[in-house]
């Protein structure tokens, strides 16, 4: 069936299997904002929107007077850009999907947008198609490709004059932001688009039904391609393809709609700043913790790194990557193509969360227990019942918990000055 540019028709279409299956992605947010590399990559906006005095102040200390945000471009050089390193990192993190800034808010594009004259990464900057270059590395890793770009241009005079008329004028969407949607999707055929900066207006004004129309009718990626729902200003959670809802939403019980949590291993940024410090980073346990509720409870897990103007990826986040790639080596069978189960988490703890595929359930705890013995009160056991644990060879004893469910005697951990990593699978087979 033909897909009708408005919502009924629309948020009929089913999802693409390949996203749901997939569970683990990258987020990259890199932009002139990388330039500054300083607070957020909200930069511009706080320096010049919201003119901050600690804003102004950084600027009138580190760059020539009367510098303007147009000054950094040329120093984003992307000068140790390797996209086929940046793919194996993503590999090794267990990334089935990346996501690429491919324009912010601030509008600068990371390809050569026929739109976006003077202020993309091939006329000054880098010289370079950011966008393809990562693309075509990627697709040589198999991952799938997802391009994240912002409906709005903060100050953009086109979009600018639109907002002024209250939104009954679409030159800014007519000019801009919809050629540049077409031409993402006709040069790159992504897997996956990351729509964004959809918050001051509503659809009548972007004209998102038609383009979502023609991207389900028409377009090269029309029985693959992935969207979010963050498409008109009042879409999130209820428009659209998977739902985001809001930056690192976590819904606390199981959603009835496919769903993504998009988390930053900065905290306080998405784009790379030079004054992070250790503490305000995420680690590792904290990293696997969110991955393992958010898959519980049915959603995919989108990690975020900001590499630098350069193009270098820190090697603290490359270190937070691939320990999480490790763990995944690991405990990916309870994570990649798995479903909810009909208990997400054990209701006495916050530390044991299921997954399950078919018959088999996972339980994944994040705390050791003290005495070596996991108890389990939601899974039913039965005499066909086998318990094994992932990354460990041969099956785990195990006997009827007095109340209910299972008591299982965990191999023995020899004692360790460090802490152990965070997160281990019993699998149970034969359980109701």
């Amino acid at each position: 069936p033909r897909y009708r540019p408005d919502w009924d028709s629309l948020d009929g279409r089913p999802l693409p299997a390949w996203f749901d299956q997939a569970k683990v992605g990258v987020f990259v947010h890199w932009g002139v904002f990388s330039v500054p590399a300083w607070g957020s990559e909200w930069f511009w906006w706080h320096w010049q929107g919201e003119h901050r005095p600690d804003y102004q102040h950084f600027v009138q200390r580190r760059y020539p007077p009367h510098t303007t945000y147009a000054d950094f471009a040329p120093r984003f050089t992307a000068h140790d850009f390797q996209p086929r390193e940046w793919a194996q990192l993503f590999q090794r993190a267990g990334a089935r999907y990346v996501v690429l800034t491919t324009k912010h808010h601030e509008g600068f594009t990371n390809w050569g947008s026929p739109v976006s004259w003077n202020w993309n990464s091939l006329d000054t900057g880098p010289h370079r198609d950011l966008v393809g270059e990562l693309g075509q590395a990627l697709r040589e890793s198999n991952i799938h490709y997802g391009l994240y770009h912002s409906l709005l241009e903060w100050f953009n005079p086109l979009y600018l004059a639109d907002k002024e008329s209250g939104f009954k004028t679409q030159n800014f969407v007519l000019k801009k932001t919809m050629p540049e949607l077409y031409d993402l999707v006709l040069k790159y055929k992504p897997d996956l688009i990351w729509s964004d900066g959809d918050w001051e207006a509503p659809e009548s004004y972007w004209n998102s039904t038609s383009f979502l129309a023609w991207l389900y009718n028409d377009s090269p990626v029309k029985d693959t391609v992935v969207v979010n729902d963050r498409w008109c200003n009042n879409c999130s959670c209820h428009h659209g393809g998977y739902y985001n809802c809001a930056d690192k939403y976590k819904p606390g019980t199981l959603p009835t709609h496919k769903w993504e949590m998009c988390s930053s291993i900065d905290k306080l940024s998405w784009g790379y700043r030079s004054d992070m410090n250790i503490s305000e980073l995420m680690d590792e346990a904290s990293i696997i913790e969110e991955l393992v509720q958010t898959v519980s409870f049915g959603g995919n897990y989108l990690l975020n790194v900001g590499p630098t103007k350069e193009g270098v990826i820190a090697p603290i986040f490359q270190e937070r990557l691939l320990a999480l790639g490790r763990w995944l080596d690991t405990n990916g069978e309870a994570i990649y193509e798995s479903k909810p189960w009909r208990i997400q988490m054990e209701n006495s703890t916050d530390t044991v969360w299921y997954t399950s595929k078919g018959p088999v359930v996972y339980a994944i705890f994040l705390i050791w227990p003290q005495d070596n013995v996991l108890e389990l009160s939601s899974p039913t056991p039965s005499p066909a019942t086998k318990v094994m644990m992932l990354g460990f060879a041969g099956t785990l004893k195990w006997q009827e918990s007095p109340g209910k469910g299972l008591l299982i005697t965990l191999p023995y951990m020899l004692p360790s000055p460090l802490p152990p990593q965070s997160g281990w699978t019993v699998k149970l087979e034969g359980v109701k």
